[in-house]
C-alpha cells in the first residue's frame, strides 16, 4: 500500500509546478489566496523581484552574504519566540529560494558558483541544487485557469509545525527533518490547501484509502494528524532503517526521494535551514516561465 502522490506534486515541488494531475481547486471554483506580505519596511532586505547577478562570483558572493543575513535574521526571530517571521527573514529567504532556482537550472553555474562558496555554504547549496533541481525536472507547466483555481494559505507557525513534527518522531522513530522535507515539497508547509486532481489532500497529501488505514482516526486537513500519519506510514515502510525504501513508497519517482533525502540532509546539517525552507514561496511554471503565488510583492 503506498501513497499515490506523484499528481500532489504539481505546484510546492521545492517551489516548482508539476505533472498534469496536480492541485486543483475546489468544486466550487473558489480562491483562497495567502494576504500578501506588508511591502518591505528594511532597506537592507533585498527586493523581491531583484535581478540576480550573472557572473559566477557575483552569485556567489550574493549567495553568501544573503545565507549569512538570512540565517542571523532566523537566530533573532527564534530567540524571540514570535510565532510569525519578521518582514526581513521573509525577503532574505525569497531571495535564497531564488538564487537556488536559478542554479538548479543551470548546472554548469552551480559548479562555479558552489566553487567559490566557503565549505559550510558549499555543503548546502550542492544539497538546494540537487534537490531543487531533482523536483524541477519532474515539473509541467500549468494553464493560468488552473492557477486560479489553486486554494491557497498562510502556515502555520513553524515551531508549531516542527512540535508536530518532533512529536511524532518520538512516538514512530521517523526523523523529523524528514517530515519536515516532505511537508516541504507536498505544499509549502501547507500553503497549498487544493486537493490533488486525483484526490489526495491535506497538507502532507494523503489519498483517502492510505488515511484510512494511517490516519489513525484523525483529520487529513490538521497538521498535526497528518504530520503523525506520515510518520507512521514512512515507519510501515522502512523507515528509519531505510530512508530510501519509505520515501519512495511515498512517491514512486527516484528523483523525489533524492530531493526530500537531500533537503532532509541539509536540516540535519544546520536546523536552521528549516525555518528558512518555511520562508521558502509558492511558485508554480507557466509556459512563460516562473510565477509566484505567495510571499511580498
Amino acid at each position: 500500500m503506498r501513497l499515490v502522490l506523484a499528481a500532489s506534486l504539481a505546484v510546492v515541488l521545492s517551489g516548482c509546478a508539476g505533472t498534469a494531475g496536480g492541485t486543483t481547486g475546489s468544486a466550487a471554483g473558489t480562491v483562497t489566496r495567502e494576504q500578501p506580505t506588508p511591502a518591505p519596511e528594511s532597506p537592507s532586505a533585498p527586493d523581491p523581484g531583484l535581478a540576480l547577478p550573472a557572473s559566477p562570483a557575483k552569485l556567489a558572493a550574493d549567495l553568501k552574504s544573503t545565507t549569512k543575513a538570512l540565517y542571523a535574521g532566523i537566530d533573532g526571530w527564534t530567540r524571540s519566540k514570535a510565532a510569525q517571521p519578521p518582514q526581513e527573514v521573509v525577503l532574505y529567504a525569497l531571495h535564497h529560494q531564488r538564487i537556488y532556482r536559478k542554479l538548479a537550472r543551470n548546472a554548469t553555474l552551480a559548479k562555479a558558483v558552489i566553487a567559490k562558496l566557503p565549505k559550510p555554504v558549499a555543503a548546502e547549496a550542492g544539497d538546494n541544487v540537487e534537490a531543487v533541481g531533482k523536483l524541477l525536472s519532474m515539473a509541467r507547466p500549468i494553464t493560468a485557469a488552473r492557477r486560479a483555481k489553486m486554494r491557497l494559505a498562510q502556515a502555520e507557525p513553524a515551531a508549531t509545525l516542527r512540535g508536530h513534527m518532533v512529536r511524532a518522531e518520538r512516538r514512530f522513530g521517523v526523523e523529523w527533518e524528514v517530515l519536515a522535507a516532505i511537508m516541504l515539497v507536498e505544499t509549502k508547509f501547507g500553503r497549498v490547501r487544493s486537493a490533488s486532481s486525483t484526490g489526495a489532500q491535506g497538507p502532507m497529501q494523503f489519498m483517502p484509502g492510505t488515511w484510512k488505514l494511517y490516519g489513525m482516526g484523525g483529520d487529513v486537513h490538521k497538521s498535526k494528524d497528518s504530520i503523525m500519519a506520515a510518520a507512521n506510514y514512512l515507519k510501515a515502510t522502512g523507515a528509519p532503517r531505510n530512508y530510501r525504501r519509505a520515501v519512495f513508497a511515498y512517491n514512486h519517482d527516484v528523483r523525489y526521494v533524492d530531493a526530500v533525502l537531500a533537503h532532509a540532509a541539509q536540516i540535519k546539517r544546520d536546523p536552521r535551514s528549516f525555518y528558512a525552507y518555511y520562508n521558502w514561496q509558492v511558485f508554480v511554471l507557466s509556459t512563460k516561465g516562473d510565477v509566484r503565488l505567495t510571499g511580498p510583492k
